[in-house]
């Protein structure tokens, strides 16, 4: 699914009017329908309902709104902020249609700025995707006054306040629960930085052309289901262990054996064929009888690694959970990638050390692939003052190094060295637990030795980690989830894919 910026939107807006054809006002009105439906799933009649309004076609959306929901038995008032300029025609003709259906208050001044506590829910329909400056003013005071109220707010398309496709500095921005946008997602979704401005958000059809979405080039993309479905490798009749991969994957040290199995497990769940892990001595015992199915290669190092094993023989390589930084263990790194020469996996305490030894980065085999947290990006590519600053780093680091950068968190962002971005649409908030991370770096190991190429190895591998997480969810909750709840739902997440 592409993401893209309000001027590429508007531009599919325009060409849908054109060659459908169809009305502005009646894909207006197909858009409200849809709203509704969404709506009138979750919130009963039961609720007293306040529409904020601006003047222009996002207000516009919100008076076809109130008349539906007026039509389905809600109780609605409606409020529109006329403080000057003229309303746009499709606000007109929607304000026309309400004909009386509804109670439409003006809010002219500050003074006359409503208590909204009254109302159960607040749809937010004041300005959309197209906004260009901060909000201020009596536009502000109204944004305040919704913000106040201890009720559920639901924005329409997008929350009054907010830019779509760059940092909102300052302003006022209305704060939903729920963001119900049209179609296409928008960027501001996917930054942390805006989570209190988007809520939880759905995407709802409004019948936009494909022709038109098409044609909008963009380097911004939404994983969906659909997408990652079509990426999944099938089973064959005469296929062997020796079919799916052989695996080696270093990890672990001394207080740290955990991470190495959870990722070992993780692998296995995943699918590769043959899993061989590289660990310190002191975890032989750990790793033989917590994970029977891997095949263990112990270093004579006691407490951490301190040499590395034949890595060329193996498909796929995967370092760096619980590793340690020891300066053996830095040059044992060192070494196998360097032997090794293709694409492989890197976490965690692999990517500390390359944030100390940033020669390491100069023998990357193009498109390896990274997963830090934020923390860890920042170590290897520096600081950033807002998330959108963050994610142009995480691309030109890609660019730069010709490497893969999974950076990890709620809507995963995965950069490629062509300058594409691809945002993540599954999982949750239990997942952020100790030992996620090292899951996710098993079971990318795992595709890569599947033999998926790294790029399509990084999309299924982190949609396939949320998927696990949602389902996960659904049994345990997410306040008491941990790290071994994913890999146990990594079998049904693939189900679930198909």
């Amino acid at each position: 699914m592409k993401v893209l910026s309000a001027n590429q939107i508007r531009n599919v807006d325009n060409f849908t009017i054109k060659n459908e054809p169809i009305r502005s006002v009646d894909l207006m009105e197909r858009a409200a329908k849809e709203f509704t439906r969404w709506f009138t799933t979750r919130f009963s009649p039961k609720y007293q309902i306040a529409i904020v309004c601006g003047t222009g076609n996002n207000g516009g959306d919100g008076l076809a709104i109130a008349r539906i929901l007026y039509e389905k038995n809600y109780k609605v008032e409606a409020y529109v902020i006329r403080k000057s300029g003229s309303a746009s025609d499709d606000f007109k003709i929607n304000e026309k249609r309400l004909g009386g259906l509804v109670d439409l208050i003006e809010i002219r001044s500050s003074d006359g700025v409503p208590e909204f506590s009254p109302y159960h829910i607040i749809i937010d329909g004041i300005f959309g995707s197209g906004l260009t400056r901060e909000v201020e003013g009596l536009y502000a005071d109204v944004i305040e006054a919704i913000n106040y109220s201890d009720n559920i707010k639901v924005s329409i398309d997008i929350a009054s306040g907010l830019f779509s496709d760059r940092h909102t500095c300052s302003g006022a921005i209305v704060r939903p629960e729920y963001t119900v946008s049209f179609q296409i997602p928008k960027q501001a979704f996917f930054m942390p930085e805006n989570a209190e401005y988007v809520g939880e958000w759905h995407i709802v059809d409004i019948g936009l052309m494909a022709e038109a979405i098409d044609k909008e080039s963009t380097s911004y993309f939404m994983l969906t289901n659909e997408s990652v479905r079509g990426l999944l490798k099938e089973r064959t009749k005469f296929s062997h262990k020796g079919t799916y991969g052989r695996a080696l994957i270093m990890a672990g040290s001394y207080g740290k054996m955990g991470a190495a199995v959870l990722c070992a497990k993780a692998a296995l769940r995943a699918g590769v064929g043959l899993l061989t892990m590289n660990i310190p001595a002191c975890g032989y015992d750990i790793m033989q009888s917590t994970v029977p199915e891997a095949m263990v290669l112990p270093d004579e190092g006691d407490h951490y690694l301190t040499s590395y094993g034949d890595v060329a023989q193996y498909d796929a390589l995967g370092i760096g959970p619980g590793l340690g930084k020891e300066q053996e263990t830095v040059y044992s790194l060192m070494q196998a990638i360097q032997v090794f020469g293709r694409p492989l996996v890197i976490d965690a305490d692999g990517l500390n050390i390359i944030s100390e030894h940033r020669e390491i980065l100069e023998v990357l085999p193009p498109d390896t692939i990274l997963t830090p947290h934020p923390k860890e990006f920042e170590r290897l590519a520096g600081s950033w003052s807002n998330d959108f600053e963050r994610l142009k780093k995480q691309v030109a680091f890609a660019k730069e190094h010709k490497v893969i950068v999974v950076l990890k968190g709620a809507h995963t962002s995965i950069t490629f060295p062509t300058g594409e971005v691809y945002f993540n649409s599954s999982g949750n908030p239990g997942m952020a637990s100790g030992g996620s991370g090292d899951v996710l770096t098993g079971m990318i190991t795992s595709l890569l030795a599947q033999k998926y190429l790294p790029e399509n190895a990084a999309k299924v591998g982190v949609y396939l980690h949320g998927v696990a997480g949602d389902l996960a969810a659904e049994v345990t909750g997410q306040t008491g989830m941990i790290a071994s709840d994913l890999i146990d739902f990594i079998p049904d997440a693939y189900q679930n894919i198909r």
